[in-house]
């Protein structure tokens, strides 16, 4: 996150980012650069897209990856589409950040927040969908995902809180 917070046209829209700091994953990320959103994932991915079609570099946080499914809209029908909607005049470059609830202690987040929805966005949106499976993956894909968004090209990442402490 570090790379990413040094980018100033980077921002973090979802919910628990500016106060609950994604899990403290976002100490030290400018507070301006922190959008607080609503329990809307349709509207977080939507503002997503029209920040980056501001010129904007946002990470959009599904602290579970169940609710991503909420903002199926906005991925399938726009962002994913949209150089074709725009007759390749758009291309938003969006970082999808997506956590999958932990189903180990101490706190299992229940059978609706573990599920992995890795399989099923493969197959449905055309750019990369990246699964960490170890703690060493995270700079690479983050960094490989905000060299993508800066040439217009979304990435989908998601995490498993299971692998936190997996080396």
């Amino acid at each position: 996150m570090t790379r990413l917070a040094d980018e100033p046209r980077t921002v973090v829209i979802g919910y628990n980012t500016r106060y609950g700091k994604a899990g403290g994953s976002l100490v030290g990320f400018p507070e301006d650069r922190l959008w607080e959103m609503p329990l809307a994932e349709n509207l977080m991915l939507g503002a997503a897209i029209g920040a980056a079609l501001d010129g904007r570099i946002p990470m959009v946080w599904f602290e579970r990856a169940d609710f991503l499914f909420c903002a199926m809209d906005a991925l399938v029908n726009h962002l994913d589409r949209m150089e074709q909607l725009s007759d390749g005049l758009h291309n938003p470059g969006v970082i999808i950040r997506i956590c999958v609830g932990n189903s180990k202690a101490p706190l299992f987040t229940g059978p609706v927040h573990t599920q992995n929805p890795y399989e099923a966005l493969v197959n449905l949106v055309k750019f990369p969908v990246y699964l960490i499976t170890k703690a060493k993956q995270v700079e690479f894909y983050y960094s490989w995902a905000l060299d993508a968004a800066k040439q217009g090209r979304s990435t989908i990442i998601i995490e498993q809180k299971d692998t936190y402490n997996d080396p």
